[in-house]
Protein backbone atom coordinates (compact mmCIF):
# COMPACT_ATOMS: atom_id res chain seq x y z
CA UNK A 1 0.00 0.00 0.00
CA UNK A 2 2.97 2.50 1.03
CA UNK A 3 4.87 1.64 -2.12
CA UNK A 4 1.21 2.34 -4.29
CA UNK A 5 0.97 5.73 -2.77
CA UNK A 6 4.47 6.71 -3.31
CA UNK A 7 4.17 5.74 -6.43
CA UNK A 8 0.78 7.94 -7.15
CA UNK A 9 2.69 10.79 -5.35
CA UNK A 10 5.30 10.84 -8.05
CA UNK A 11 3.09 11.10 -11.04
CA UNK A 12 2.82 14.89 -12.42
CA UNK A 13 -0.16 16.85 -11.75
CA UNK A 14 -1.00 17.39 -15.35
CA UNK A 15 -1.33 13.70 -15.98
CA UNK A 16 -4.16 13.55 -13.55
CA UNK A 17 -5.86 16.55 -15.28
CA UNK A 18 -5.65 14.64 -17.92
CA UNK A 19 -7.00 11.67 -16.70
CA UNK A 20 -10.06 13.87 -15.36
CA UNK A 21 -10.64 15.33 -18.84
CA UNK A 22 -10.79 12.07 -19.71
CA UNK A 23 -13.05 10.80 -17.15
CA UNK A 24 -15.49 13.55 -18.26
CA UNK A 25 -15.50 13.08 -21.58
CA UNK A 26 -16.27 9.51 -21.20
CA UNK A 27 -19.56 10.27 -18.66
CA UNK A 28 -20.37 12.74 -21.51
CA UNK A 29 -19.92 10.82 -23.95
CA UNK A 30 -21.84 7.22 -22.91
CA UNK A 31 -23.59 7.98 -19.89
CA UNK A 32 -25.21 11.48 -19.70
CA UNK A 33 -27.95 11.88 -21.94
CA UNK A 34 -29.96 15.40 -20.79
CA UNK A 35 -27.45 17.69 -23.14
CA UNK A 36 -26.64 17.77 -26.04
CA UNK A 37 -23.75 20.33 -26.52
CA UNK A 38 -22.03 18.35 -23.29
CA UNK A 39 -22.46 15.06 -25.27
CA UNK A 40 -21.39 16.41 -28.94
CA UNK A 41 -18.52 18.52 -27.15
CA UNK A 42 -17.25 16.30 -24.19
CA UNK A 43 -15.31 18.51 -21.39
CA UNK A 44 -15.47 22.15 -23.45
CA UNK A 45 -19.53 21.97 -23.73
CA UNK A 46 -19.39 22.54 -20.46
CA UNK A 47 -17.63 26.14 -20.65
CA UNK A 48 -20.80 26.64 -21.86
CA UNK A 49 -23.35 26.30 -19.82
CA UNK A 50 -20.97 27.75 -16.98
CA UNK A 51 -20.98 31.07 -18.55
CA UNK A 52 -24.42 31.01 -19.40
CA UNK A 53 -25.19 30.23 -15.56
CA UNK A 54 -22.89 33.32 -14.49
CA UNK A 55 -23.96 35.45 -17.57
CA UNK A 56 -26.71 37.79 -15.45
CA UNK A 57 -23.97 39.03 -12.90
CA UNK A 58 -21.51 39.70 -15.95
CA UNK A 59 -24.15 41.86 -17.85
CA UNK A 60 -25.01 43.48 -14.28
CA UNK A 61 -21.47 44.66 -13.78
CA UNK A 62 -20.11 44.94 -17.05
CA UNK A 63 -22.37 45.15 -20.02
CA UNK A 64 -25.33 47.13 -19.15
CA UNK A 65 -24.78 50.57 -19.14
CA UNK A 66 -26.31 52.58 -15.72
CA UNK A 67 -29.83 53.52 -17.38
CA UNK A 68 -30.14 49.86 -19.20
CA UNK A 69 -30.97 47.51 -15.94
CA UNK A 70 -34.29 46.30 -15.34
CA UNK A 71 -36.42 46.10 -12.91
CA UNK A 72 -34.36 48.92 -11.05
CA UNK A 73 -31.03 50.00 -12.69
CA UNK A 74 -28.03 50.50 -11.49
CA UNK A 75 -28.37 54.38 -10.75
CA UNK A 76 -31.79 53.54 -9.06
CA UNK A 77 -29.59 51.05 -7.17
CA UNK A 78 -26.57 53.38 -5.98
CA UNK A 79 -29.16 56.16 -4.82
CA UNK A 80 -31.05 53.99 -2.96
CA UNK A 81 -27.44 52.54 -1.33
CA UNK A 82 -26.15 55.70 -0.72
CA UNK A 83 -29.00 56.49 0.95
CA UNK A 84 -29.25 54.11 3.25
CA UNK A 85 -25.51 54.24 4.28
CA UNK A 86 -25.75 57.97 4.61
CA UNK A 87 -23.24 58.53 1.87
CA UNK A 88 -23.10 61.09 -0.98
CA UNK A 89 -26.22 60.32 -3.30
CA UNK A 90 -25.60 63.15 -5.51
CA UNK A 91 -24.45 62.44 -9.15
CA UNK A 92 -22.82 65.26 -10.87
CA UNK A 93 -22.24 66.83 -14.52
CA UNK A 94 -25.37 66.77 -15.29
CA UNK A 95 -27.94 63.73 -15.90
CA UNK A 96 -27.27 60.84 -18.36
CA UNK A 97 -31.29 60.16 -18.65
CA UNK A 98 -32.99 60.63 -22.09
CA UNK A 99 -35.12 63.40 -20.96
CA UNK A 100 -37.54 63.46 -24.06
CA UNK A 101 -37.47 59.93 -23.82
CA UNK A 102 -41.41 58.35 -23.56
CA UNK A 103 -43.01 58.79 -20.27
CA UNK A 104 -40.00 60.93 -18.72
CA UNK A 105 -41.56 62.69 -16.31
CA UNK A 106 -40.86 66.44 -15.33
CA UNK A 107 -41.88 67.74 -11.60
CA UNK A 108 -42.57 71.73 -12.02
CA UNK A 109 -41.01 73.75 -9.88
CA UNK A 110 -42.58 77.08 -8.65
CA UNK A 111 -40.46 80.51 -9.15
CA UNK A 112 -40.59 81.00 -5.54
CA UNK A 113 -40.89 77.93 -3.38
CA UNK A 114 -41.72 77.10 -0.09
CA UNK A 115 -40.13 78.30 2.65
CA UNK A 116 -40.25 76.89 6.22
CA UNK A 117 -41.88 79.50 8.65
CA UNK A 118 -39.84 79.77 12.10
CA UNK A 119 -40.68 76.88 14.51
CA UNK A 120 -42.19 74.40 11.67
CA UNK A 121 -41.98 71.12 12.52
CA UNK A 122 -39.36 70.24 9.68
CA UNK A 123 -36.94 72.60 11.01
CA UNK A 124 -35.97 70.51 13.80
CA UNK A 125 -36.81 67.17 12.23
CA UNK A 126 -36.22 67.48 8.21
CA UNK A 127 -37.70 63.93 7.90
CA UNK A 128 -41.17 64.49 9.41
CA UNK A 129 -43.62 63.54 6.63
CA UNK A 130 -46.67 62.08 8.55
CA UNK A 131 -49.79 60.64 6.23
CA UNK A 132 -52.11 63.98 6.04
CA UNK A 133 -54.97 60.93 6.40
CA UNK A 134 -56.56 59.23 8.92
CA UNK A 135 -57.00 55.36 7.67
CA UNK A 136 -61.01 54.61 8.95
CA UNK A 137 -61.40 58.05 10.15
CA UNK A 138 -64.64 58.39 7.69
CA UNK A 139 -66.09 54.86 8.39
CA UNK A 140 -65.46 56.07 12.36
CA UNK A 141 -63.73 52.84 13.05
CA UNK A 142 -62.55 52.43 16.76
CA UNK A 143 -58.85 52.74 16.23
CA UNK A 144 -58.18 54.62 13.46
CA UNK A 145 -54.69 54.97 12.62
CA UNK A 146 -52.75 57.80 10.48
CA UNK A 147 -49.34 56.72 9.38
CA UNK A 148 -46.18 58.19 10.47
CA UNK A 149 -44.41 57.94 7.70
CA UNK A 150 -45.89 58.70 3.89
CA UNK A 151 -43.15 55.74 2.62
CA UNK A 152 -43.64 51.71 4.27
CA UNK A 153 -42.71 48.33 4.50
CA UNK A 154 -44.60 46.78 1.83
CA UNK A 155 -46.08 43.18 1.98
CA UNK A 156 -43.34 41.02 2.01
CA UNK A 157 -44.09 37.36 4.13
CA UNK A 158 -41.92 35.66 6.45
CA UNK A 159 -40.72 32.56 4.40
CA UNK A 160 -40.48 34.55 1.24
CA UNK A 161 -37.90 36.29 3.03
CA UNK A 162 -35.40 35.03 5.88
CA UNK A 163 -36.16 35.41 9.20
CA UNK A 164 -33.56 38.25 10.18
CA UNK A 165 -34.42 40.08 6.45
CA UNK A 166 -37.87 40.48 7.77
CA UNK A 167 -36.80 41.35 11.73
CA UNK A 168 -34.21 43.97 10.19
CA UNK A 169 -37.31 45.23 8.66
CA UNK A 170 -39.20 45.96 11.46
CA UNK A 171 -36.71 46.76 13.23
CA UNK A 172 -35.92 49.43 10.85
CA UNK A 173 -39.86 50.34 10.62
CA UNK A 174 -39.79 51.00 13.95
CA UNK A 175 -36.72 53.35 14.05
CA UNK A 176 -38.08 55.67 11.15
CA UNK A 177 -41.63 55.67 12.54
CA UNK A 178 -43.18 53.41 9.54
CA UNK A 179 -45.39 50.26 9.38
CA UNK A 180 -44.28 47.28 7.96
CA UNK A 181 -46.67 45.11 6.18
CA UNK A 182 -46.44 41.04 7.25
CA UNK A 183 -47.34 39.82 3.70
CA UNK A 184 -49.91 36.80 3.51
CA UNK A 185 -47.83 34.56 5.33
CA UNK A 186 -48.99 35.34 8.97
CA UNK A 187 -47.61 37.42 11.72
CA UNK A 188 -44.20 35.85 12.80
CA UNK A 189 -41.73 36.91 15.89
CA UNK A 190 -39.70 38.89 13.55
CA UNK A 191 -42.93 41.09 12.51
CA UNK A 192 -42.83 42.47 16.44
CA UNK A 193 -39.51 43.97 17.17
CA UNK A 194 -40.59 48.14 17.07
CA UNK A 195 -42.50 48.62 13.77
CA UNK A 196 -46.27 49.39 13.60
CA UNK A 197 -47.99 46.39 11.49
CA UNK A 198 -50.69 46.05 8.96
CA UNK A 199 -51.51 42.53 9.05
CA UNK A 200 -52.10 41.19 5.77
CA UNK A 201 -53.72 38.00 4.40
CA UNK A 202 -54.89 36.48 1.43
CA UNK A 203 -56.35 33.18 0.06
CA UNK A 204 -54.15 30.95 2.03
CA UNK A 205 -55.73 32.86 5.15
CA UNK A 206 -52.19 32.30 6.79
CA UNK A 207 -52.39 32.75 10.80
CA UNK A 208 -55.98 33.09 10.76
CA UNK A 209 -56.79 29.85 8.83
CA UNK A 210 -59.13 27.22 10.43
CA UNK A 211 -57.98 23.74 9.83
CA UNK A 212 -59.78 23.29 6.55
CA UNK A 213 -58.33 26.55 4.98
CA UNK A 214 -61.13 29.11 5.74
CA UNK A 215 -60.88 32.49 7.07
CA UNK A 216 -61.50 32.36 11.08
CA UNK A 217 -62.86 35.45 12.46
CA UNK A 218 -62.66 34.35 15.87
CA UNK A 219 -58.53 33.92 15.16
CA UNK A 220 -58.41 37.07 13.71
CA UNK A 221 -59.91 38.93 17.19
CA UNK A 222 -57.25 36.54 19.31
CA UNK A 223 -54.68 37.78 17.02
CA UNK A 224 -54.90 41.43 17.02
CA UNK A 225 -56.02 41.60 20.89
CA UNK A 226 -52.83 39.65 21.08
CA UNK A 227 -50.89 41.83 19.34
CA UNK A 228 -51.05 45.72 19.81
CA UNK A 229 -48.28 46.48 17.29
CA UNK A 230 -51.21 45.41 14.38
CA UNK A 231 -52.48 48.60 13.16
CA UNK A 232 -54.97 47.94 10.14
CA UNK A 233 -55.50 44.37 8.40
CA UNK A 234 -55.50 43.99 4.45
CA UNK A 235 -57.55 41.56 2.87
CA UNK A 236 -54.70 40.61 -0.61
CA UNK A 237 -57.47 40.64 -3.84
CA UNK A 238 -54.57 40.20 -5.94
CA UNK A 239 -50.79 40.97 -6.27
CA UNK A 240 -48.87 42.27 -9.10
CA UNK A 241 -46.84 39.87 -9.32
CA UNK A 242 -49.27 36.78 -10.69
CA UNK A 243 -52.87 38.37 -9.83
CA UNK A 244 -55.79 35.89 -10.30
CA UNK A 245 -53.10 32.70 -9.70
CA UNK A 246 -52.38 30.41 -6.57
CA UNK A 247 -49.74 29.24 -5.43
CA UNK A 248 -48.39 25.79 -3.53
CA UNK A 249 -46.24 25.94 0.05
CA UNK A 250 -44.30 23.05 -1.23
CA UNK A 251 -44.44 20.41 2.05
CA UNK A 252 -40.71 20.37 2.40
CA UNK A 253 -40.24 24.34 3.03
CA UNK A 254 -42.83 24.06 5.84
CA UNK A 255 -40.63 24.14 9.22
CA UNK A 256 -41.89 23.90 12.43
CA UNK A 257 -41.61 27.35 13.21
CA UNK A 258 -43.18 28.34 9.70
CA UNK A 259 -46.22 25.65 10.01
CA UNK A 260 -47.14 27.22 13.40
CA UNK A 261 -47.33 30.90 12.60
CA UNK A 262 -48.97 30.08 9.41
CA UNK A 263 -51.04 27.50 11.35
CA UNK A 264 -50.82 24.49 8.66
CA UNK A 265 -49.10 21.15 8.91
CA UNK A 266 -45.48 20.19 9.00
CA UNK A 267 -43.94 18.37 5.80
CA UNK A 268 -47.32 18.99 4.10
CA UNK A 269 -47.90 21.08 0.90
CA UNK A 270 -50.30 23.87 1.02
CA UNK A 271 -52.45 25.29 -1.54
CA UNK A 272 -53.55 28.81 -2.03
CA UNK A 273 -56.12 29.20 -3.66
CA UNK A 274 -56.73 32.01 -6.94
CA UNK A 275 -59.75 33.16 -5.32
CA UNK A 276 -60.92 33.88 -1.51
CA UNK A 277 -63.51 31.23 0.26
CA UNK A 278 -64.91 33.98 2.41
CA UNK A 279 -66.73 35.58 -0.61
CA UNK A 280 -67.78 35.31 -3.67
CA UNK A 281 -69.13 39.08 -4.76
CA UNK A 282 -68.82 42.47 -3.70
CA UNK A 283 -71.56 42.53 -1.40
CA UNK A 284 -69.79 39.95 0.27
CA UNK A 285 -66.45 41.16 0.41
CA UNK A 286 -68.13 44.46 2.23
CA UNK A 287 -69.32 42.37 4.60
CA UNK A 288 -66.43 40.92 5.35
CA UNK A 289 -64.62 43.67 5.73
CA UNK A 290 -67.28 45.53 8.07
CA UNK A 291 -67.39 42.28 10.32
CA UNK A 292 -63.81 42.74 10.54
CA UNK A 293 -63.63 46.05 11.45
CA UNK A 294 -66.40 45.65 14.29
CA UNK A 295 -64.54 42.45 15.78
CA UNK A 296 -60.95 44.19 15.91
CA UNK A 297 -61.95 47.62 15.83
CA UNK A 298 -58.87 48.49 13.08
CA UNK A 299 -59.68 49.99 9.65
CA UNK A 300 -59.44 47.41 7.11
CA UNK A 301 -58.34 48.01 3.86
CA UNK A 302 -58.18 45.95 0.16
CA UNK A 303 -55.38 45.15 -1.97
CA UNK A 304 -55.18 44.48 -5.81
CA UNK A 305 -53.73 44.70 -8.92
CA UNK A 306 -55.61 45.79 -11.83
CA UNK A 307 -57.30 44.67 -14.80
CA UNK A 308 -60.53 44.57 -15.71
CA UNK A 309 -62.98 47.35 -14.05
CA UNK A 310 -66.51 46.52 -13.84
CA UNK A 311 -65.47 45.02 -10.35
CA UNK A 312 -64.54 48.03 -9.33
CA UNK A 313 -66.91 50.31 -10.24
CA UNK A 314 -69.59 48.11 -8.59
CA UNK A 315 -67.64 48.35 -5.54
CA UNK A 316 -67.68 51.89 -5.51
CA UNK A 317 -71.35 51.56 -6.62
CA UNK A 318 -71.72 49.37 -3.75
CA UNK A 319 -70.19 52.45 -1.40
CA UNK A 320 -71.88 54.98 -2.01
CA UNK A 321 -75.34 53.27 -1.43
CA UNK A 322 -73.95 51.52 1.96
CA UNK A 323 -71.99 54.05 3.18
CA UNK A 324 -69.84 51.08 3.98
CA UNK A 325 -66.91 49.80 2.88
CA UNK A 326 -62.76 49.77 2.53
CA UNK A 327 -61.18 52.05 4.69
CA UNK A 328 -57.79 52.34 2.19
CA UNK A 329 -57.01 50.97 -0.95
CA UNK A 330 -53.57 49.60 -1.80
CA UNK A 331 -52.93 49.44 -5.46
CA UNK A 332 -50.52 47.22 -7.04
CA UNK A 333 -48.86 47.53 -10.33
CA UNK A 334 -48.25 44.57 -12.47
CA UNK A 335 -44.88 44.75 -13.24
CA UNK A 336 -44.33 42.23 -10.71
CA UNK A 337 -42.23 42.12 -7.14
CA UNK A 338 -40.89 39.90 -4.78
CA UNK A 339 -43.60 36.90 -5.61
CA UNK A 340 -42.43 34.47 -7.98
CA UNK A 341 -44.47 33.97 -11.00
CA UNK A 342 -44.41 32.93 -14.48
CA UNK A 343 -43.07 34.92 -16.85
CA UNK A 344 -46.53 35.05 -19.09
CA UNK A 345 -47.89 36.68 -15.80
CA UNK A 346 -45.28 38.98 -14.70
CA UNK A 347 -45.05 40.07 -18.25
CA UNK A 348 -48.60 40.55 -19.53
CA UNK A 349 -51.30 40.15 -17.02
CA UNK A 350 -52.69 43.13 -15.42
CA UNK A 351 -51.92 46.99 -15.79
CA UNK A 352 -48.80 48.40 -14.91
CA UNK A 353 -49.08 51.24 -11.79
CA UNK A 354 -49.41 54.33 -13.51
CA UNK A 355 -52.30 52.80 -15.45
CA UNK A 356 -53.79 50.94 -12.78
CA UNK A 357 -54.22 53.40 -10.34
CA UNK A 358 -55.47 55.88 -12.48
CA UNK A 359 -58.00 54.06 -13.36
CA UNK A 360 -59.52 53.02 -10.11
CA UNK A 361 -58.81 56.12 -8.96
CA UNK A 362 -60.98 57.85 -11.58
CA UNK A 363 -63.69 55.59 -10.66
CA UNK A 364 -64.33 56.62 -6.97
CA UNK A 365 -63.31 60.55 -7.87
CA UNK A 366 -66.80 60.02 -10.29
CA UNK A 367 -68.81 58.65 -7.43
CA UNK A 368 -67.30 61.49 -4.91
CA UNK A 369 -65.67 58.80 -2.63
CA UNK A 370 -61.78 59.81 -2.55
CA UNK A 371 -61.63 61.76 0.93
CA UNK A 372 -63.30 58.53 2.94
CA UNK A 373 -60.61 56.50 0.95
CA UNK A 374 -56.87 56.27 1.63
CA UNK A 375 -54.82 54.88 -1.19
CA UNK A 376 -51.68 53.32 -1.31
CA UNK A 377 -49.49 52.99 -4.11
CA UNK A 378 -47.11 50.19 -4.68
CA UNK A 379 -45.10 49.47 -7.57
CA UNK A 380 -41.46 51.19 -8.12
CA UNK A 381 -42.41 54.41 -6.38
CA UNK A 382 -39.44 54.28 -3.53
CA UNK A 383 -37.88 57.13 -5.36
CA UNK A 384 -38.42 61.13 -4.43
CA UNK A 385 -39.37 62.01 -8.08
CA UNK A 386 -41.90 59.18 -8.43
CA UNK A 387 -43.63 59.56 -4.97
CA UNK A 388 -44.46 63.02 -6.32
CA UNK A 389 -46.28 61.79 -9.13
CA UNK A 390 -47.66 59.33 -7.23
CA UNK A 391 -48.68 61.80 -4.97
CA UNK A 392 -49.96 63.76 -7.74
CA UNK A 393 -52.18 61.55 -9.33
CA UNK A 394 -53.85 61.04 -5.45
CA UNK A 395 -51.79 58.71 -3.43
CA UNK A 396 -51.66 59.05 0.33
CA UNK A 397 -49.09 56.55 1.20
CA UNK A 398 -46.72 54.41 -0.81
CA UNK A 399 -45.57 51.15 0.12
CA UNK A 400 -42.00 49.64 -1.12
CA UNK A 401 -41.13 45.97 -1.37
CA UNK A 402 -37.50 45.60 -3.83
CA UNK A 403 -36.17 48.90 -2.48
CA UNK A 404 -36.70 48.13 1.30
CA UNK A 405 -34.80 45.03 0.87
CA UNK A 406 -31.69 46.62 -1.20
CA UNK A 407 -31.65 48.73 1.79
CA UNK A 408 -30.75 46.13 3.91
CA UNK A 409 -28.35 44.30 0.84
CA UNK A 410 -30.53 42.84 -1.91
CA UNK A 411 -28.19 43.05 -4.46
CA UNK A 412 -31.25 42.38 -7.39
CA UNK A 413 -29.72 38.99 -8.09
CA UNK A 414 -33.25 37.92 -9.18
CA UNK A 415 -32.91 34.09 -8.00
CA UNK A 416 -35.33 35.01 -4.81
CA UNK A 417 -37.61 31.91 -5.78
CA UNK A 418 -34.54 29.56 -5.79
CA UNK A 419 -33.79 30.05 -1.87
CA UNK A 420 -30.27 30.70 -3.22
CA UNK A 421 -30.02 34.50 -2.17
CA UNK A 422 -26.63 35.35 -2.09
CA UNK A 423 -27.61 38.33 0.53
CA UNK A 424 -29.27 36.07 2.82
CA UNK A 425 -31.94 38.45 2.28
CA UNK A 426 -34.76 35.77 0.06
CA UNK A 427 -33.80 32.75 1.63
CA UNK A 428 -34.42 30.05 4.21
CA UNK A 429 -30.38 29.15 4.58
CA UNK A 430 -29.35 29.31 7.61
CA UNK A 431 -25.77 29.73 6.60
CA UNK A 432 -26.65 32.87 3.79
CA UNK A 433 -28.67 34.43 6.78
CA UNK A 434 -25.88 34.80 8.84
CA UNK A 435 -24.49 37.57 6.72
CA UNK A 436 -27.28 40.03 7.57
CA UNK A 437 -25.99 42.13 10.73
CA UNK A 438 -30.18 42.70 11.78
CA UNK A 439 -28.70 46.44 13.85
CA UNK A 440 -26.93 47.66 11.18
CA UNK A 441 -29.42 46.61 8.47
CA UNK A 442 -32.22 48.32 10.41
CA UNK A 443 -30.44 51.84 10.72
CA UNK A 444 -30.07 51.17 7.00
CA UNK A 445 -33.59 50.82 6.00
CA UNK A 446 -34.36 53.88 8.82
CA UNK A 447 -31.83 55.70 7.23
CA UNK A 448 -33.53 54.82 3.61
CA UNK A 449 -36.57 56.33 4.54
CA UNK A 450 -35.45 59.18 6.22
CA UNK A 451 -33.18 60.43 3.21
CA UNK A 452 -36.48 59.59 1.29
CA UNK A 453 -38.85 61.74 2.96
CA UNK A 454 -36.18 64.89 3.67
CA UNK A 455 -35.42 64.61 -0.30
CA UNK A 456 -39.20 64.24 -1.13
CA UNK A 457 -40.22 67.56 1.29
CA UNK A 458 -37.32 69.33 -0.72
CA UNK A 459 -38.92 68.34 -3.88
CA UNK A 460 -42.05 69.41 -2.56
CA UNK A 461 -41.40 72.51 -1.26
CA UNK A 462 -39.64 72.82 -4.43
CA UNK A 463 -43.09 72.82 -6.19
CA UNK A 464 -43.96 75.49 -3.61
CA UNK A 465 -45.78 73.47 -1.36
CA UNK A 466 -45.63 72.62 2.49
CA UNK A 467 -46.86 68.68 2.02
CA UNK A 468 -47.32 66.08 -0.71
CA UNK A 469 -50.90 65.55 -0.38
CA UNK A 470 -50.81 69.22 -1.89
CA UNK A 471 -49.49 68.03 -5.50
CA UNK A 472 -52.55 68.52 -8.50
CA UNK A 473 -52.23 66.71 -11.38
CA UNK A 474 -50.79 70.01 -13.07
CA UNK A 475 -47.51 69.80 -11.24
CA UNK A 476 -45.99 67.26 -13.20
CA UNK A 477 -45.20 66.61 -17.08
CA UNK A 478 -45.08 63.81 -18.47
CA UNK A 479 -43.58 63.30 -22.31
CA UNK A 480 -46.55 61.42 -23.46
CA UNK A 481 -46.71 59.18 -26.75
CA UNK A 482 -45.79 60.03 -30.26
CA UNK A 483 -48.98 61.63 -31.80
CA UNK A 484 -48.67 64.17 -29.00
CA UNK A 485 -44.85 64.60 -29.66
CA UNK A 486 -45.42 65.29 -33.64
CA UNK A 487 -47.64 67.97 -33.03
CA UNK A 488 -46.38 71.39 -33.73
CA UNK A 489 -44.68 73.25 -31.14
CA UNK A 490 -47.47 76.02 -30.35
CA UNK A 491 -49.46 73.29 -29.74
CA UNK A 492 -46.73 71.51 -27.25
CA UNK A 493 -45.55 74.37 -25.37
CA UNK A 494 -48.44 76.63 -25.18
CA UNK A 495 -46.85 79.80 -26.81
CA UNK A 496 -45.94 81.92 -30.16
CA UNK A 497 -42.40 82.97 -30.82
CA UNK A 498 -41.97 86.58 -31.65
CA UNK A 499 -41.84 87.14 -35.25
CA UNK A 500 -38.07 88.30 -37.01
CA UNK A 501 -37.85 90.85 -39.47
CA UNK A 502 -36.24 89.16 -42.91
CA UNK A 503 -36.60 90.28 -46.21
CA UNK A 504 -34.43 88.60 -47.98
CA UNK A 505 -30.66 86.72 -48.07
CA UNK A 506 -29.15 89.19 -50.42
CA UNK A 507 -29.74 91.94 -47.69
CA UNK A 508 -27.94 89.57 -45.12
CA UNK A 509 -24.73 88.75 -47.72
CA UNK A 510 -24.54 92.69 -48.41
CA UNK A 511 -24.76 93.75 -44.84
CA UNK A 512 -22.16 90.93 -43.13
CA UNK A 513 -19.75 91.17 -46.53
CA UNK A 514 -19.89 94.01 -48.18
CA UNK A 515 -20.51 96.24 -45.77
CA UNK A 516 -23.56 97.59 -47.13
CA UNK A 517 -25.71 99.94 -45.77
CA UNK A 518 -27.87 98.09 -44.02
CA UNK A 519 -25.62 97.10 -41.23
CA UNK A 520 -25.37 100.25 -39.22
CA UNK A 521 -29.44 100.74 -39.66
CA UNK A 522 -29.87 97.15 -38.56
CA UNK A 523 -27.71 97.53 -35.17
CA UNK A 524 -28.53 100.99 -34.43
Amino acid sequence: MEMILETLSNVPWWVWVILFLALVAIRDIFFQKAHTISHNFPVIGHLRYWLESIGPEMRQYFVANNREELPFNRIERGWIYASAKKENNYEGFGTDRDIYAHQHMFVKNAMIGYKLPEGHPNTTDPYFLPCAKVIGAYNKRKKPYRPASVINVSAMSFGSLSARAVESLNLGAGKSNAYHNTGEGGLSPYHKTGGDVVFHFGTGYFGVRTPDGNFSIEKMKILVDENPCIKAIEIKLSQGAKPGKGGVLPGAKISPEIAEIRGVEVGKDVLSPATHKAFDSIPELVDLIESIADKTGLPVGIKGAIGKLDQWEELANHMKKTGKGPDFITIDGGEGGTGAAPPSFADHVSLPWVYGFSSVYRIFLEKELTERIVFIGSGKLGFPAKAAMAFAMGVDCINVAREAMMSIGCIQAQICHTNRCPSGVATQSKWLQKGINIPLKSDRLAQYFKTFRKEFLEITHAAGYEHPCQFTMNDVQLNVDDDYLNSDLEAVYRYKKTTVPFTGMQELYDCVYLGGKGILEKTS
